[in-house]
């Protein structure tokens, strides 16, 4: 990818145009740092109002899954450099996109269409480059799911081979789970295919995020950051995780690894087990993570702002800033443009910040905002965190 030597003035001949496919809370942080640089972002979801269409200079709405629409929309915008944020995209017109040089896909349409689907990832992880993971085996219908969990034994976690944030997942402890998990698992992929992964269980001592980030000057590693899910879904998260020494070695290794072989610039997530000096492989997404938004707080540049200048081109600092943690505020309801109460008292707490981030529509255990604090160690930030995530009431819009 070429570097940007000279940034443009947006909405003008000169300006350098970006298009995000995906407009959630990620996305949204991404956008507000290339405003900040004067780049023209465009942002394409499935839905209108989504939250980085709200900070962007254009929006739209399409199915992208639809490899035609998506190529009309490219062709239409002609964007210098086309951003996936989420996995339900036509990523072989990603690649036939960047194939034909009408973008560059970041951080490359290759690795868009392998993280996008949990089979190819685990098989360039572990079956490519030899890395350390947990025993899997995929299946397309339930005989064959049965047969990998005859294989791969209980207790066992099935995922759909595309989805995000936890939807479609089981962990199996008994052969009573077996079929409730596979209808399941397809009622929660990101798209309409019986494809599953069986994954036997690693018993780690926890879970990490290593943001690595791919720049001009290298590979870079921000400091491991923790973390807690619920159904496969982030609630809770600090920086730094404390690991041995040898441990943060195999992983980063492993991170600079399977990042080397997407290629590409740009922030990656790169989820890891840890058990004492041991590191296996989880998965990866070529984007910022949802667990890094603690570093809005800890680190010297978020991994929003890593993310565009290393898109671009620009030097990056992944320094430590101070401990920090993030806990997620969830929208407890199923309602349209719902409304929050006790913000006040949320910003009320120490070194915290709040983000709400304008999601049109509520569900129960849809993120709709996350706390962000600092403290002097990780445990204090995470209570600080906790504290104003709990303080945040979302309320019904027609609440008086």
């Amino acid at each position: 990818m070429p570097l940007m030597t000279r940034l443009g003035t947006p909405l003008s001949p000169s300006a350098l145009k970006v298009m995000f496919l995906g407009g959630g809370e990620l996305g949204k942080e991404v956008v507000i740092e290339l405003q900040r640089l004067g780049v023209e972002s465009i942002v394409v979801d499935r839905y209108p109002n989504a939250p980085a269409q709200q900070v962007a200079h254009r929006a739209h709405v399409i199915d992208m899954t639809d490899a035609k629409a998506l190529r009309t929309l490219v062709e239409q915008e002609r964007p210098h450099l086309i951003v996936p944020e989420i996995e339900a995209i036509a990523t072989d017109e990603l690649v036939r996109i960047e194939a034909d040089k009408l973008a560059t896909v970041i951080p490359t349409a290759k690795a868009a269409h392998i993280t996008m689907n949990r089979e190819r990832i685990r098989v360039l992880a572990a079956e490519e480059l030899k890395l350390p993971t947990s025993p899997y085996a995929f299946a397309s219908s339930l005989e064959e799911m049965q047969a990998a969990v005859d294989k791969i034994g209980y207790p066992n976690f099935v995922k759909p081979t595309m989805s995000s944030s936890g939807k479609g997942q089981s962990r199996l402890k008994s052969q009573a789970d077996v079929a409730p998990a596979w209808d399941y698992a397809l009622s929660g992929g990101r798209v309409k295919q019986p494809r599953v992964i069986v994954e036997g269980q690693v018993l780690f001592d926890f879970e990490i995020t290593l943001l690595t980030v791919r720049a001009a000057s290298g590979t870079h590693f921000c400091e491991p950051i923790g973390h807690v899910q619920v159904d496969g879904d982030y609630v809770e998260s600090w920086q730094p995780q404390a690991m041995s020494a040898k441990a943060l070695e195999r992983a980063q290794d492993i991170a600079g690894k399977v990042t080397a072989a997407l290629g590409g610039y740009g922030v990656f997530g790169v989820e890891l087990f840890v058990k004492g000096d041991d590191v296996w492989f989880s998965e990866v997404s070529p984007r910022p993570h949802d667990t890094g938004l603690v570093t809005l707080v800890s680190q010297v540049q978020s991994e929003f702002a890593l993310h565009a200048r290393a898109i671009l081109g620009f030097p990056v600092d992944t320094s430590l800033r101070a401990p920090g943690a993030s806990a997620v505020v969830y929208g407890g309801m199923e309602a349209q443009g719902i409304a929050f109460e006790g913000v006040a008292e949320a910003l009320a707490v120490p070194e915290t910040e709040l983000r709400l981030f304008g999601k049109p529509e509520s569900f129960k255990k849809r993120r709709m905002g996350v706390a962000a604090s600092r403290g002097a160690s990780t445990d204090e930030a995470r209570s600080r965190a906790k504290q104003a995530a709990a303080s945040v009431k979302p309320v019904s819009a027609d609440k008086k």
